[in-house]
C-alpha cells in the first residue's frame, strides 16, 4: 500500500515552514508526559484520601482504633518523603486543574466531566481549613491534635465545620473515582472489575461517614465529663487564643490566595473571549450544507458542539485519540501548522493530506471541513429488544458476525481508535441487520449475535437473514471506503447462519435478566461462523435456512461441525 505523505511534507506544500524533525517516539512521550503527570499526582492524592477514609472507618470499632490508625497514617505520610510526595502532588494537581478550567469550553459537556471539574474546584477551599487546623498547626505552633480534639471541634465546638469535613470527604472521593473511571474505562479488564470497583467506591465513603459519626457520638458523651474536657482540651492540644488567631489568619490567607487564582483564571477566560470577539469570526462549512460562524481561533470540535453538529470524539476532545479527525477541503492552503500534541497523534496514525484533529485544529480563516467519523444516528434501546415471552420456544434464524484481525488492529492503533473502529463496524452490521428486519441481540466483543423470526413466520425470517448477508457486505464496504485513508487493511469479517427451534426469552437471575436465545440452533450458527476461516469464505449458511426461505442455494456441501455427530449441509458465500 502506498504510504501517505508526512505532515512535514504537507506543511511545506501549504507554504508553512517545516518544523525541526523530532523522532515520533520522543513526540509521543512529550504528549503523554503531561497526562502522566496529572494521572500520577491524582493517584497519590487518591491514595491519601483512601488512607484518610479508611482511618475514619475505624470509628466503627472504637475511638482508640481511630487513634492507632492515625499513628500508622502519620508514619506513612508525615515523613519527609511522604510530605514531599503529597504536597508536590497537591500543587501539581491544583495547577493542572486551574489550567483545565482555563482551557475548557463548556459546550455540551458530559455529566461525568461536569462532576469531575466541579468537585475538583470545591476540594481546595474545603481542604485548606483542615490543613490549617492540623498539619500547619503542628508545624508552626507545635499543637498536637488527635482524633479526640478534631472530633470535639467537629461535633461539639463547630458542627458546621463537621458538616464541611464530611462534604470534603465525599467530594474528594467522588472526584478521585470519576478520574479513575475516565482512566480505566477502556482497559481490557475493566468490564470484569467494574462491579467490584463500584462496590468499593460505595462502601469506602459509607463506612468512613459511619465511623466519623460513631466517633462523634463517643466524643459527645465524653464531652459531658469536665475531667475529660480538662485533659483533652489542654492548650498544647487545641492552642491558646493568640495561636488560634494566627492559624485563622493563615487559613484566610490561603483561601484568599485560592480565590485570587480562580479570579485570575476567570479573568483570563474573559480576556480570551474578548480577544476572540475583537479578532472577528470565521465560517465553517460542513458536508450537509450547514455553515456556522464561530470566533476566530475556535477549534472545529468546539464549533461542532456549540452548534449541535454531531461530531465523534471518544476521548472528549483531549487529544488522546483521533476519532474527531477531519479533512480540510476548501481553504486548505490557509491551514495553520500543527502543534506538537496534534502532530504526534497524526503521525502515529499516518494521516493523509489535509487531515487534522478537530479538537486541536483552530482555523484562522473560512474553511470547509468533513468529519471523517460522523456519528451514526442513535438507536433507542427499546428498538433493539424484542417482546417475545420469556421461555417461549419458536423457530428462529440465528446469525453470528465476527470481525477478523481485531488483535492486529489493536496493535496498530491507539486504544481509543481501536474501540471506535470496532464500534463503527458493529454499528454498520447492526444497521444492516435491522434494515433487513432482524434484531441485534448480543454484542460479543468484536462480534454480535443477530436473531430473525422473533415476530415473523419462518419463511420471511429466513429471507430476511439471507438479505442481511448482502446488506452487511454493502454496509461494511461503505465503512471500508470511509476508512480507506486511515486503515492499511480493510475490515474483514465472518458470518454463520443457521435456522431451527430455540428457546427465546429473558435469561438470567432476578437482578440481571437479559433477552436472548438458547439452543442447538444458536450453537450451530456460532460454529459455522468459526468455520469461515477454515473454508476461506465470508459466510457459511446452513441448508436449513434456504429450506425455510424456500430458496435453492447455488451449491451445497457437507461439513463436520464440532459438537455434532452428523455433518451439516451448508452453502459458502464470498471470499474474505
Amino acid at each position: 500500500m502506498m504510504r501517505t505523505p508526512s505532515l512535514a511534507t504537507l506543511r511545506s506544500a501549504a507554504g508553512s515552514p517545516p518544523a525541526a524533525p523530532i523522532p515520533l517516539r520522543a513526540r509521543i512521550r512529550t504528549v503523554l508526559n503531561l497526562r502522566r503527570l496529572r494521572l500520577g499526582s491524582g493517584l497519590v492524592l487518591f491514595a491519601y484520601v483512601l488512607t484518610h477514609l479508611t482511618n475514619h472507618a475505624l470509628g466503627n470499632i472504637s475511638l482508640d482504633a481511630m487513634e492507632d490508625g492515625l499513628d500508622l497514617a502519620s508514619a506513612l505520610w508525615l515523613n519527609p518523603l511522604g510530605l514531599a510526595l503529597l504536597y508536590g502532588a497537591l500543587l501539581i494537581h491544583l495547577g493542572l486543574g486551574l489550567q483545565a478550567l482555563y482551557a475548557a469550553r463548556f459546550f455540551r459537556w458530559r455529566p461525568g466531566e461536569v462532576v469531575q471539574m466541579v468537585s475538583g474546584l470545591l476540594i481546595p477551599p474545603l481542604l485548606i481549613s483542615h490543613i490549617a487546623a492540623t498539619r500547619i498547626a503542628f508545624a508552626t505552633e507545635g499543637l498536637d491534635k488527635g482524633y479526640a480534639q478534631e472530633l470535639y471541634a467537629f461535633w461539639v465546638a463547630s458542627p458546621l465545620s463537621g458538616a464541611m469535613q464530611a462534604a470534603m470527604l465525599v467530594i474528594a472521593w467522588l472526584h478521585g473515582c470519576s478520574g479513575l473511571y475516565f482512566w480505566l474505562r477502556l482497559k481490557p479488564a475493566f468490564g470484569r472489575a467494574a462491579p467490584w470497583l463500584l462496590a468499593v467506591a460505595v462502601l469506602v465513603p459509607v463506612l468512613a461517614l459511619l465511623g466519623f459519626a460513631q466517633g462523634g457520638r463517643v466524643i459527645l458523651a465524653l464531652a459531658q465529663d469536665p475531667a475529660w474536657r480538662a485533659g483533652a482540651l489542654q492548650p498544647f492540644h487545641v492552642g491558646l487564643p493568640d495561636q488560634v488567631a494566627r492559624l485563622a489568619a493563615i487559613r484566610d490567607g490561603m483561601l484568599t490566595t485560592y480565590a485570587g487564582l480562580i479570579a485570575v483564571v476567570i479573568a483570563a477566560r474573559g480576556g480570551r473571549t474578548l480577544t476572540e470577539i475583537q479578532r472577528g469570526t470565521i465560517r465553517l462549512s460542513y458536508p450537509d450544507g450547514k455553515v456556522v460562524r464561530v470566533p476566530r481561533g475556535t477549534s472545529v470540535l468546539e464549533a461542532s458542539r456549540r452548534n449541535r453538529i454531531p461530531h465523534a470524539s471518544v476521548c472528549g476532545g483531549r487529544g488522546r485519540c483521533s476519532t474527531c479527525r477531519i479533512r480540510v477541503l476548501d481553504g486548505s492552503d490557509r491551514i495553520p501548522p500543527t502543534g506538537r500534541a496534534e502532530r504526534a497523534v497524526l503521525e502515529r496514525i499516518a494521516a493523509g493530506p489535509g487531515v487534522r484533529l478537530a479538537c486541536q485544529f483552530r482555523p484562522e480563516s473560512d474553511l470547509a471541513v468533513v468529519p471523517l467519523f460522523p456519528l451514526p444516528p442513535r438507536v433507542r434501546q427499546a428498538d433493539l429488544l424484542d417482546r417475545a415471552q420469556s421461555g417461549e420456544e419458536r423457530f428462529i434464524v440465528a446469525m453470528f458476525v465476527d470481525l477478523r484481525g481485531s488483535t492486529r488492529l489493536a496493535e496498530e492503533r491507539l486504544p481509543y481508535d481501536t474501540v471506535f473502529i470496532i464500534n463503527r463496524f458493529l454499528g454498520a452490521v447492526g444497521d444492516a441487520v435491522r434494515e433487513a428486519g432482524g434484531s441485534t441481540n448480543q454484542f460479543l466483543g468484536d462480534g454480535l449475535l443477530a436473531l430473525f423470526g422473533l415476530e415473523t413466520d419462518p419463511e420471511p425470517a429466513a429471507r430476511d437473514a439471507l438479505r442481511a448477508v448482502d446488506l452487511i457486505a454493502e454496509h461494511v464496504a461503505t465503512l471500508n471506503a470511509l476508512l480507506a485513508t486511515d486503515l492499511e487493511h480493510t475490515l474483514r469479517y465472518g458470518i454463520g447462519v443457521h435456522a431451527g427451534p430455540a428457546i427465546v426469552g429473558a435469561m438470567g437471575d432476578a437482578t440481571d435478566a437479559r433477552f436472548t436465545a438458547l439452543g442447538d440452533t444458536v450453537n450451530v450458527a456460532s460454529r459455522l461462523q468459526g468455520l469461515t476461516k477454515v473454508l476461506g469464505c465470508i459466510a457459511v449458511v446452513s441448508e436449513a435456512v434456504y429450506r425455510a426461505a424456500k430458496t435453492a442455494p447455488t451449491a451445497i456441501r457437507e461439513i463436520p461441525v464440532e459438537g455434532r455427530s452428523e455433518p451439516v449441509r451448508v452453502s459458502t458465500l464470498g471470499v474474505p
